[in-house]
């Protein structure tokens, strides 16, 4: 069993609304970003490289989140990420933030796998299954 994959964000005031904390709609960008890093981490490669390397793009078909606790500058933003199920050709991961050791927000975030010049849907790649397989029975439960 691995620890989990934890991706740090330094929430600045331009993230911010005029209520002071971050802007909603920037909320589920932090998570886009902290699952980027875990393709990265883990796989060797962010989207960017996926798609212009590989040709394999990941857009997202599911968003879901729910807020618990405002999001502000005054802390780092962890955003502790897992992936939570793989299927024929998406993959569903779970996406926790806190800030000081408060759950801030918690989501699940579905992609596909397409061709990516195409934008045609297409199995998970071999590697990719084998090695997120792998990585899925060592998540911590």
């Amino acid at each position: 069993m691995t620890a989990p994959f934890v991706h740090e964000i330094r929430v600045g005031w331009a993230h911010c609304d005029p209520a002071r904390i971050v802007y909603t709609g920037n909320i589920p960008m932090f998570a886009l970003e902290a699952i980027d890093a875990w393709w990265e981490a883990h796989l060797g490669a962010d989207w960017f490289a996926m798609n212009i390397d590989r040709d394999i793009g990941g857009p997202f078909v599911h968003l879901s989140m729910d807020f618990r606790s405002p999001v502000t500058p005054r802390h780092v933003l962890r955003c502790e990420v897992a992936p939570i199920r793989l299927g024929e050709s998406s993959i569903r991961f779970r996406v926790v933030g806190r800030q000081n050791d408060t759950l801030c927000f918690e989501g699940e975030f579905v992609e596909v796998f397409v061709a990516a010049a195409a934008h045609r849907k297409i199995p998970a790649p071999d590697d990719f299954r084998a090695r997120l397989e792998k990585l899925m029975s060592e998540e911590p439960s």
